[in-house]
């Protein structure tokens, strides 16, 4: 559970969202029931595979998609319930898009500064120029979208978010355009960005990767439901339901039973399981088990076979199959070069024990 004593920026209770249908009259029920909030200077993200609703919920804070049912409250003041919809324009909120929607026909400073369009014309290229530096962007101000790379594009559309100092900004798939090496790490730089200028915002993605590099705060979605808002640590080593813990990092499922202890027996071993997942003894229930959690030991007596291997540059994710069937996943250092097939001493090392019943 996240706890934070600044003061709750965004909230959203218990909202339902959709679209009306092909008949007159009907409802595509998206979101359902969900809550959420944000405090002030936060960086939250919405972690979900595609049409599981979450830029549903995007499109209703901005106010381009009414709600059914809740409410959805920006630093106090209810911009949308099923009775109020305050317009998009009222409310302060950027917008990063996935395509950027730069304007090719102006110039970056330009761009930056139709958001700035109550300002004289110089004083808003001026502060343009100033937002373009904000995001490390010198001296490609005079020059046109079409004449920077992806990251840099995606950059002007930031800086063009931002400029007008709105009271929230909402990235929708901002990277998704980008090479997989470029979303990380424009992802950490604009982070550094949105902290450095005290913004509060929240993203929309499917890559998990993408959300742990820029979000203090990650809530999974799954069909319209908000199923566990936390810490990245705590969904990767504390996950709530099953969905999740499939969803978040790599692992896989091995069957377990319960013991008095309380402990849970599994074919690699005992681990001992924290009160609190303690069910009945001699219950049966699935025990996750991460790729970190069985380590590569040349020494090791239990011996599995290769059966897939990604590289990953500093690493690989084996694969590796125990003679009773069972697949498990391993994280092992790329000097560590195994062919498939071969055989490979593995020892079990899980410091968090997810159990879930069967």
């Amino acid at each position: 559970m996240i706890i934070d004593t600044q003061p709750i920026h965004l909230n959203i209770d218990n909202i339902d969202a959709g679209y009306p249908g092909e008949k007159s009259g009907s409802w595509n029920q998206v979101v359902k029931g969900l809550s959420m909030h944000l405090q002030h200077g936060r960086i939250g993200c919405l972690l979900g595979p595609s049409g599981c609703g979450k830029s549903t919920v995007l499109r209703a804070i901005c106010g381009f998609e009414p709600i059914q049912k809740g409410q959805i409250t920006l630093d106090k003041q209810v911009v949308s319930s099923a009775e109020i919809t305050i317009a998009p324009e009222k409310r302060r909120v950027g917008v990063v898009f996935q395509d950027y929607a730069l304007f090719p026909h102006l110039t970056n400073a330009q761009n930056v500064a139709f958001g700035l369009r109550e300002l004289p014309e110089k004083e808003a290229l001026n502060q343009a120029e100033e937002w373009l530096q904000r995001v490390g962007l010198q001296n490609v101000g005079h020059r046109y979208p079409h004449e920077l790379s992806g990251g840099q594009q995606q950059r002007v559309a930031l800086a063009r978010a931002m400029a007008p100092e709105p009271e929230l900004l909402l990235l929708d798939e901002p990277f998704s355009n980008l090479d997989v090496d470029l979303r990380e790490r424009l992802a950490g730089e604009v982070r550094d960005i949105l902290k450095a200028n005290g913004t509060t915002a929240l993203l929309v993605t499917h890559d998990q990767f993408e959300a742990f590099a820029i979000a203090d705060d990650v809530g999974v979605m799954v069909d319209g439901k908000l199923v566990q808002w936390d810490s990245a640590y705590n969904l990767y080593h504390r996950p709530a339901t099953r969905f999740v813990a499939d969803f978040v990092g790599y692992g896989v499922f091995v069957p377990g039973k319960t013991k008095p202890g309380p402990v849970v027996e599994i074919e690699l071993g005992t681990l001992p399981l924290p009160h609190s997942s303690y069910g009945l003894p001699n219950e049966e229930v699935d025990v996750l088990l991460r790729a970190d959690d069985i380590v590569h030991d040349d020494d090791s007596p239990l011996q599995a076979e290769v059966i897939t291997k990604a590289f990953r540059g500093g690493d690989f994710l084996y694969t590796v199959q125990l003679d009773s069937g069972q697949r498990l996943l391993t994280m092992v250092p790329s000097h560590h070069n195994h062919a498939i097939g071969e055989k490979i001493g593995i020892k079990l090392v899980a410091d968090h024990v997810v159990t879930f019943s069967k």
